[in-house]
């Protein structure tokens, strides 16, 4: 079972971002901007922030397995589509509708496993799962580099969805069958309740826009650096510049501190202090220094996820009901983060260059931290908070 999610979060988020390294190839072939290619990043990241709320619904009803089958193989088969696209508009298209499908992962995977695993197995079954998130995300950034090097955009989508599938394959052999789902009784009605209820929450709301903020800020560099890599001064190979993408991995160990820092000093302190390493981060780009560019990748990354985990932690914390809807909520925020702020930030790109996509994220990362000021005191839910059952379907996601 470990396995079958760590292959199944390999197949989703190799999927996700599968064009962020080909920007530079779409702008040149379809003769776009910056900001007009990264639509093709932005509506896949839409589409799953749109569809994660209701999908996670259809899992409580139609069985979590199903949907997570009909999820990775629908999406694996969507990008391999995509290869095939005659112009931009048919591949955005595409890549919305692969949006939709790829949120049954995010949406299920974190229930499922707290339902079929045993209470002492459970920590490390999630681990797994989300490492598979990050090796994906880093995956699918190098196959497409290195097979957009060798034959262009297309072979790229081929190659990492015929990857995606390989692993949606591996994903229905090693499942085994559900032994503990039921389904819900939860009714539209309730849903919207408990969706209300949260965003209420002037906490849960500050918490949400966090989300969004990091993922724009860091949607905004890996979307652009591309572009600035490949030209001079640095004039590097493509394979070359999807290789430096492995700096991606930079967040599992943040994620980590992360958690043992707001243990120390709380959430608030750990978000400023993210923020401010995502900041410095940014500002070390500026060079035209290869070293200090990674350099500055690697800081702005560990500050990314180490914002993104103190963030998705306190939502769960803040509620003592409804907590994957609570989640599920956070998630949709984290990826309109994307959508949003990825296009934005490729118009300061296009308009000022590196220096006017640094100053866009500076700015988000003085957002981040005024938002972060307004969480006086615990987030954790009230005392006076009516008492519900141990709910363990919270959903987080690593890219």
């Amino acid at each position: 079972m470990n396995l079958a999610l760590f292959a199944a979060g390999c197949s989703t988020f190799a999927m996700l971002y599968a064009t962020q390294t080909l920007l530079p190839d779409l702008s040149d072939r379809f003769h776009l901007d910056p900001a007009s290619a990264s639509i093709s990043v932005s509506v896949t990241t839409g589409g799953l922030a749109l569809a994660v709320i209701p999908v996670s619904m259809l899992s409580e009803r139609w069985g979590r397995s199903r949907v997570m089958t009909v999820s990775v193989f629908a999406a694996a088969l969507l990008g391999v589509l995509a290869a095939f696209a005659p112009d931009f508009t048919t591949l955005v298209v595409l890549r919305a509708i692969q949006g939709v499908a790829l949120a049954g992962l995010p949406a299920t995977a974190m229930a499922y496993l707290a339902e079929e695993v045993d209470g002492p197995s459970l920590g490390s079954a999630m681990g797994l799962y989300v490492a598979g998130n990050s090796i994906g995300g880093m995956a699918g950034r190098l196959v497409t580099g290195l097979a957009s090097d060798l034959g262009g955009w297309r072979v790229a989508l081929v190659a990492v969805g015929l990857l995606s599938l390989g692993c949606a394959v591996a994903f229905r052999v090693l499942l085994p069958p559900s032994r503990n789902f039921v389904p819900s009784t939860m009714t539209a009605g309730r849903l919207t309740g408990v969706l209300r209820s949260h965003l209420a929450d002037p906490v849960l709301r500050r918490l949400y826009l966090l989300g969004m903020v990091f993922m724009a800020a860091f949607g905004t560099v890996y979307n652009y650096l591309g572009y600035r890599l490949l030209a001079q001064p640095f004039g590097l190979p493509q394979a070359v510049v999807g290789a430096i993408f492995v700096i991606y991995l930079a967040g599992t160990f943040s994620s980590a501190a992360s958690g043992r820092l707001v243990g120390r000093i709380g959430h608030r302190a750990t978000l400023w202090t993210a923020a401010a390493v995502t900041a410095a981060g940014a500002v070390l780009t500026l060079p035209d220094n290869l070293a200090l560019v990674v350099v500055g990748l690697i800081v702005l990354t560990a500050g990314f996820f180490a914002g993104h985990s103190a963030a998705s932690s306190a939502v769960g914390l803040r509620v003592t009901e409804g907590r994957a809807q609570a989640s599920a909520l956070y998630l949709a925020a984290y990826y309109f983060g994307s959508s949003l702020g990825g296009p934005v930030g490729g118009m300061a790109f296009h308009g000022t260059g590196w220096v006017g996509a640094v100053v866009f994220v500076l700015a988000l990362m003085l957002t981040a931290g005024g938002v972060a000021a307004g969480l006086k005191g615990r987030v954790a839910a009230p005392a006076t908070a009516p008492a519900g059952r141990p709910d363990h379907t919270r959903l987080r996601s690593a890219a």
